[in-house]
């Protein structure tokens, strides 16, 4: 059973700076491609970027782009989103996501992972 836990939301004033870690466990996850969507309240589910855990080739949403960056580390069994110049139009729940692919692509649809966690809050100040 594969879970994705993640920590590292909270408060922060725009322009500010954040982590966000997901820690992954359950299975061996090589061929897995591991992401973060988030949420706003009444909205659905938006890509932020995605990353191959082998490889660690990355793709982003456009409003991501320069901004924010995944990362894994491969040892610690950790998905990382680094997240600069925050906005408040950042505010969301951030999920952790991961999809078994037998393909070099990197899915960006919300329904191509398989697997999501509970999410932690992400709240940017004006």
């Amino acid at each position: 059973q594969v879970q994705l836990v993640e920590s590292g939301g909270g408060l922060v004033q725009a322009g500010g700076s954040l982590r966000l870690s997901c820690a992954v466990s359950g299975d061996t996850f090589s061929s897995y491609r591991m992401g973060w969507f988030r949420q706003a309240p009444g909205k659905e589910p938006e890509f932020v970027a995605a990353i191959r855990w082998s490889g660690g080739n990355t793709v982003y949403a456009g409003f991501a782009k320069g901004r924010f960056a995944i990362s894994r580390d491969i040892a610690e069994n950790t998905v990382y989103l680094e997240m600069i110049n925050l906005k408040p139009e950042d505010t969301g729940v951030y999920c952790c996501v991961a999809a078994v692919s037998t393909t070099f692509l990197i899915p960006t649809g919300a329904d191509e992972y398989e697997y999501w966690g509970q999410g932690t809050q992400v709240t940017v100040s004006s």
